[in-house]
């Protein structure tokens, strides 16, 4: 049988776990990965000379490989920027949404007012393009509140202020102070929910919907849900809380109409869709966030349990035949535990030689912020978020024991985790 090369755009945890999965295809031969790291390299031909935004150096290096037969787009940035548009341009086949559908995730006040327009249920809001006017607004809004800087923000330009100080303060670090940059230009300020949180990935071909297994993200720094937003702490699948009257509601309310309101918009998606939703108290699913990608970590819980050839699942979304994949699942279920670096997610160190311990058998330690020192050749930091150990077991409470057991054989200066994801279990 022949076999396809494939090329990976991206170089965290979520890109290794993609890799690992296509590894996993009898129909794939090669890997290629921009830039990669260096957990990837162990399992495909990186080019750290490139980064995932250098969109015009990736279509040359796709057009001088004719050997390539499919790209990944995996990160939020290349999405939201058109590099599968420009792929697609150059006669290449490329995996992920093009530029107009991935402003669901670059554009929070896009997404917000496609929802209220195709009456997608969400938390209550307000957009502001004007500092003082936001400003005028939070003085009188419900407390807790939150704040969203409209762009992209690497999963940290979410505030929940629990004060008016602290809203007004969140909103001159995100519009005046431009902590996430342009991303801050406009804001989306929305009531507060409460509930529990569940990440419902799901395959699209532009038509047809398909979620995955559910999963939950813990974004904040440290134990007891504290500290800054993160681009994830941790993860664990399935969310067991995550009914499948709840997962049937979803589809009817949530999934479907979404996917169908892009399309009727002229911005058929075609990849991953990301639901992040709120199960409130009350028992009604509200939309917190959509991505247009895999998530990071949640694709490290999600790509393990997922039995169906991955490849094929691709090349259905790109072709629109996604309705003839039935996809199958692991039972067991998987927690991931990610080791940071001291000072993330402010400032932190790079270049800590990572010492690794002799990992058991269904643990894998994906590799996001690390790199291959050239002077020693050794492994080392090069990111906030460093590793992300990801195990299974019969149930959560078996994962998360053997996903902790094997984070303390591993060991860099500065090394920190939370010690309560999937609480739960």
């Amino acid at each position: 049988m022949k076999k396809s090369n494939v090329l990976i755009v991206g170089g965290g945890g979520r890109e290794h776990a993609i890799a690992c999965a296509l590894k996993k295809s009898d129909k794939v031969g090669k890997l290629y990965c921009i830039p990669g790291n260096a957990g990837i390299a162990q399992i495909a031909e990186c080019v750290p000379s490139v980064k995932a935004t250098e969109l015009e150096k990736i279509v040359e290096f796709v057009n001088s490989h004719p050997d390539i037969e499919l790209t990944v787009v995996a990160p939020d940035d290349p999405l939201a920027m058109g590099l599968v548009d420009k792929l697609e341009k150059a006669g290449h086949r490329a995996f992920g949404p093009r530029a107009n559908a991935a402003i669901i995730e670059a554009s929070k006040v896009f997404s917000k007012n496609l929802m209220r327009k195709y009456d997608i249920p969400t938390a209550k809001y307000e957009t502001f393009s004007s500092y003082e006017k936001a400003l005028e607004y939070v003085q009188t809004c419900p407390i807790p509140t939150v704040i969203k800087a409209d762009g992209l923000a690497l999963g940290k330009g979410v505030i929940i202020a629990n004060t008016r100080e602290e809203a007004e303060a969140g909103l001159r670090e995100i519009m005046l102070d431009k902590a996430f940059g342009s991303a801050g230009s406009e804001v989306v300020i929305e009531e507060f929910l409460t509930g529990f949180e569940v990440s419902v990935l799901a395959f699209c071909d532009g038509k047809t919907v398909v979620p995955m297994a559910s999963s939950q993200d813990h974004k904040r720094a440290h134990d007891g849900d504290t500290g800054l937003n993160t681009g994830g702490m941790g993860t664990f699948s399935p969310q067991n809380k995550y009914t499948p009257e709840m997962a049937e509601r979803a589809m009817k309310t949530v999934f479907l109409p979404t996917v169908r309101a892009l399309e009727k918009e002229g911005r058929p998606f075609k990849g991953v869709l990301y639901f992040g939703l709120m199960i409130t108290s009350a028992g009604d699913i509200k939309v917190l966030e959509y991505n247009a990608r895999f998530g990071d970590p949640e694709a490290q819980v999600i790509l393990p349990r997922l039995k169906t050839d991955v490849f094929d699942v691709f090349n259905a979304c790109i072709d629109g035949t996604l309705n003839r994949i039935a996809l199958e699942w692991d039972e067991r279920a998987a927690v991931c535990v990610v080791a940071a670096s001291g000072g993330y997610p402010l400032k932190y160190e790079k270049g800590k030689k990572i010492t690794f311990g002799d990992i058991d058998e269904d643990v894998t330690v994906y590799h996001a912020g690390t790199a291959i020192c050239p002077e020693c050749g050794e492994i080392v930091t090069s990111g906030g978020r460093v590793l992300g150990v990801t195990a299974l077991g019969k149930d959560l409470s078996e994962a998360k024991k053997k996903a902790y057991d094997n984070i303390k054989k591993i060991s860099f200066e500065g090394m920190f985790y939370r010690n309560d994801i999937c609480k739960e279990a």
